[in-house]
């Protein structure tokens, strides 16, 4: 498949042979510069590489320049309807501007926006959803694939035509066969990095599979150079699951937690360890497999490949590493123990045994 074209948000590349991006949005009222802050470092440590804001009105776009001399991470702002606002981003020192051209006013317009990123030698990611489709396109084509293609083609040659080739593309629907298709004709046409996401696509629980779906299939045929999971929520809860669905194409490091689901034969609190080792490991970068498990019906036996992992007793659980009983750990020692013998593992590099 051929490379997308390389472009630079801040100090993250995109694009070429780069990994994929894990991006975030903040939910917190730009022009709460404290409150911002402190979202965009809570999603950073989280695993955000680059964290978008929501540009309402004046403050918020000057808010930029302060929010950004207390975050490391690059920072997108996300404009519609006014093309000053988007100019005053710029200036405020956004790395990135999302914009509709559709909706961003007149051509002279969009064109100004295009001066100021150009002089300021940062991209501009074209965001078209299924709700903001020109009206003349939706009354052509409705919101179909078709449609996000002819639209996308119409504003990236508008762009191209100010001499402007700094572009990230996306195209979401809330439905996920039209993000699916729309995304494999972008990817089809464009040399430009494609944002991969499925808008509105839910809460945590709904939104979490959907995604999976949508998001996992473009990714399993190569498909897309960043990616967001839109959840209903804490803004953090996106970064884990974004984790997860790269991970399982081999496009992020992580450990892999297994876990069996309960049933009457375990006697220990296994949900709390279980929800708190997922924590930790998303926080480390290495391939290793940990197993949590109910009873010793379940593991070591059918978690025997797993590189480390427990198999709950009554009240204390078995310590295992390859499938070998390594001893006995009481209940109330189960996560410091297991942290450590992960970290251990990590750490020394070596064989389990």
């Amino acid at each position: 498949m051929k490379k997308k074209k390389v472009i630079w948000i801040g100090n993250i590349a995109i694009g070429g042979d780069y990994p994929i991006v894990i991006q975030s949005m903040t939910n917190t009222k730009t022009k709460d510069i404290e409150a911002t802050i402190s979202q965009i470092r809570d999603l950073t440590l989280a695993g955000a590489q680059v964290v978008r804001l929501a540009i309402l009105d004046e403050l918020d776009a000057m808010s930029i320049e302060k929010i950004k001399a207390q975050v490391q991470v690059p920072i997108v702002a996300d404009i519609h309807f006014d093309y000053k606002l988007a100019i005053l981003a710029v200036q405020s020192g956004a790395d990135k501007i999302r914009i509709n051209p559709g909706n961003i006013g007149s051509d002279a317009h969009l064109k100004a926006v295009v001066a100021i990123c150009k002089e300021k030698g940062i991209p501009i990611r074209i965001g078209i959803n299924s709700g903001s489709l020109p009206h003349d396109i939706y009354e052509t084509y409705g919101v179909t694939p078709i449609a996000f293609e002819v639209c996308m083609k119409r504003y990236v040659e508008l762009i191209e035509s100010f001499d402007f080739f700094n572009l990230v593309l996306s195209v979401k629907a809330t439905d996920i066969e039209t993000t699916i298709e729309a995304n494999r004709m972008l990817n089809q046409h464009f040399d430009y990095p494609i944002h991969i996401g499925l808008t509105e696509s839910g809460t945590i629980h709904s939104g979490t599979i959907r995604s999976s779906y949508a998001l996992g299939t473009l990714l399993h045929e190569g498909i897309g150079q960043t990616i967001r999971v839109s959840l209903t929520g804490n803004p953090l809860d996106e970064i884990p699951v974004a984790k997860e669905i790269l991970s399982m194409f081999s496009l992020y490091q992580k450990p892999t937690l297994i876990s069996c689901p309960t049933c009457g034969r375990t006697n220990y609190q296994m949900e709390p360890i279980v929800k708190e080792i997922e924590t930790f490991l998303n926080t480390l970068h290495s391939p290793l497999k940990v197993a949590i498990m109910g009873c010793a019906v379940n593991g070591p036996g059918e978690a025997k490949d797993a590189d480390i992992g427990i198999a709950g007793g009554h009240h204390e659980a078995l310590l295992f590493k390859k499938g070998t009983i390594i001893r006995k750990i009481p209940e109330e020692d189960i996560i410091v123990v297991l942290k450590e013998e992960i970290l251990k593992m990590i750490e020394n590099h070596a064989s389990p045994m």
